[in-house]
């Protein structure tokens, strides 16, 4: 059966290490499914994130808006809306967006990972849930 979350209606939370924004699209507790994860990311400008891995799931980004560094597999790529990037199972990553603009991607998992590693366990990033949208009326 088809089912709609409104934007309004969909989870949001704020990064404590650095104020990344995300907005859950697709979880289990929104739509009951593991086979997929997704979320919308917004980092501001000249912001990091600490370096990862997920366990159980490959983990694609679609860069919507603005730009930035992927660093993952020994590599880094330059990101501009657009492009797609794709990160293996238990290979380390992480983003960094340009001093001047914010960086905004959705980002999936395919299947929901089971775990998040860090690289550094004194570095990791913990979400604060952030108040839902008013309907507008």
């Amino acid at each position: 059966m088809a089912k709609i979350v409104k934007s309004r209606d969909l989870p949001r939370a704020e990064s404590l290490r650095d104020g990344r924004q995300r907005i859950d699209l697709v979880t289990e507790d929104i739509f009951g499914t593991s086979d997929v994860k997704a979320d919308w990311v917004t980092y501001q400008a000249g912001r990091d994130a600490p370096a990862h891995y997920h366990t159980g799931s490959r983990h694609y980004f679609f860069i919507i808006n603005g730009s930035g560094t992927f660093h993952g597999g020994g590599n880094s790529f330059q990101l501009e809306p657009g492009d797609v990037v794709m990160s293996e199972e238990e290979e380390m990553h992480s983003f960094t967006s340009d001093p001047n603009e914010k960086l905004e991607f959705i980002e999936l998992w395919v299947p929901a990972p089971t775990q998040t590693i860090w690289k550094d366990a004194e570095d990791t990033c913990r979400w604060s849930p952030v108040a839902k949208v008013a309907a507008e009326g």
